[in-house]
């Protein structure tokens, strides 16, 4: 008995575990990975705002505009579509007009876009005509501007297209000229015609820049006109004189050029 009793006295101690037992705790991992891709998208909108220009980010902020445009796919024969016209009683039909809080002359981004994509067509069209076309394209290049759809055409080393010094069109600008009054008919926006021309040397007495630009742009006005665009389509007809050059040097001839502006604005 002794014996016995004196045996060690086993303790079996036995841990409740309340539950399924499963793992917990990594919520926060979700949470964290929401944040960290907040921060991303954060750092590359910074970015985005400092390597984009104004005018894309004004397309940008067009495309998520809960504003409804005009539909460029309307009925009608123009490149902009039927409710191209931008009249007052046409955006005010749509709900876009100044009851809406918009300009009812105001071009969209989308719709500069879409004009150009179809004047660059139409001129390629024309390039493929005849080597003579094609060569006379080199003097033209559309782009999309504050002002609107600008079609600039400029002089070539070989080919200039005025006469030394004066406002005379050469055969070239005539030909292009006819080109682009053939083209203006699918569109409805006013119309701008600019000339610039390259600096002078500053040792003379009167410089010639700004009778020429004006001079220069009034020809190509004339031209128009005598190729068939109605005089109310214009709206300004200007000269920049040697104000806004393109080329690093501004006696560059590259900087002698007229352009035909789509205004985005019918003003």
């Amino acid at each position: 008995m002794a014996s016995r009793n004196s045996a060690a006295l086993v303790i079996i101690k036995r841990k409740k575990i309340s539950g399924d037992g499963r793992h917990h705790g990594g919520a926060w991992k979700v949470a964290y990975a929401d944040f960290v891709t907040a921060m991303m998208a954060f750092f590359l909108m910074m970015w985005l705002l400092g390597a984009t220009t104004e005018q894309q980010r004004r397309g940008v902020a067009d495309y998520f505009s809960p504003v409804a445009s005009v539909s460029p796919s309307g009925g009608g024969t123009n490149v902009l579509g039927g409710d191209s016209s931008f009249t007052q009683e046409t955006m005010a039909h749509n709900g876009t007009g100044v009851a809406g809080g918009r300009d009812p002359t105001a071009m969209t981004e989308d719709q500069l876009q879409e004009a150009k994509a179809a004047v660059d067509k139409a001129l390629t069209a024309f390039g493929g005509e005849s080597m003579t076309m094609e060569a006379r394209l080199r003097h033209v290049v559309t782009k999309v501007t504050d002002e609107g759809l600008t079609i600039e055409v400029f002089d070539l080393e070989d080919s200039p297209l005025f006469a030394a010094d004066s406002a005379e069109p050469a055969p070239a600008l005539r030909e292009i000229v006819t080109m682009v009054a053939e083209i203006l008919p699918m569109t409805c926006n006013g119309i701008a015609v600019n000339g610039h021309v390259r600096a002078y040397p500053a040792p003379l007495r009167h410089s010639p820049v700004w009778d020429l630009s004006a001079a220069r742009a009034g020809a190509v006005r004339a031209l128009l006109e005598a190729d068939g665009l109605p005089q109310a389509r214009l709206r300004r007809v200007v000269g920049h004189a040697d104000r806004k050059p393109v080329a690093a040097d501004p006696m560059a001839i590259r900087n002698n050029r007229v352009e035909i502006v789509l205004l985005r604005r019918d003003r």
